[in-house]
């Protein structure tokens, strides 16, 4: 390791030129992606887990893999939710995921219709009601299709 100059290195720690001193040593730092304001950050499939162990992980953000088995457009009830429900219908379903009467806009499609018989991927923090699993949805960038 080569050493830095007192004053060069005073810069560095003190102004954080880390890359500088990269540069110096001819090691290359691995640009790290910064989140953009609102996104919402999608694990890659490899890391999913499926609806079967979501339970498991409640209070954990998580990518959750099932198939959307049933799903319902309650449109009468305050909040107006659309729930999509993955590897079994209601009322036996594994884990439900919820999109909210304010978000249903985002999406393109109605999502009781465009995800249903679909298997899918959702990232989203893995929540309790009821004695189930659940992801609320607020975004379309949460869910992934297979």
């Amino acid at each position: 390791m080569r050493k830095i100059s007192g004053s060069l290195a005073l810069l560095v720690v003190v102004f954080g030129l880390l890359p500088l001193s990269y540069a110096m040593e001819g090691i290359n730092p691995v640009p790290v992606p910064l989140p953009v304001p609102g996104q919402i950050p999608f694990s890659s499939k490899g890391d999913a887990i499926s609806a079967e162990d979501a339970a498991k992980f409640i209070g954990q953000e998580k990518t959750v893999n099932g198939k959307v088995a049933s799903a319902h457009y309650a449109a009468i009830v305050n909040g107006k939710p659309t729930f999509l429900y993955l590897d079994k219908s209601f009322p036996n379903q594994v884990l439900t995921i919820l999109v909210w009467g304010s978000d249903r806009s985002k999406f393109e499609k109605p999502p009781e219709i465009f995800y249903t018989g679909k298997e899918i991927y959702v990232t989203g923090m893995i929540q309790s009601y009821q004695g189930r699993p659940e992801i609320i949805v607020k975004d379309p960038a949460q869910i992934k299709m297979k």
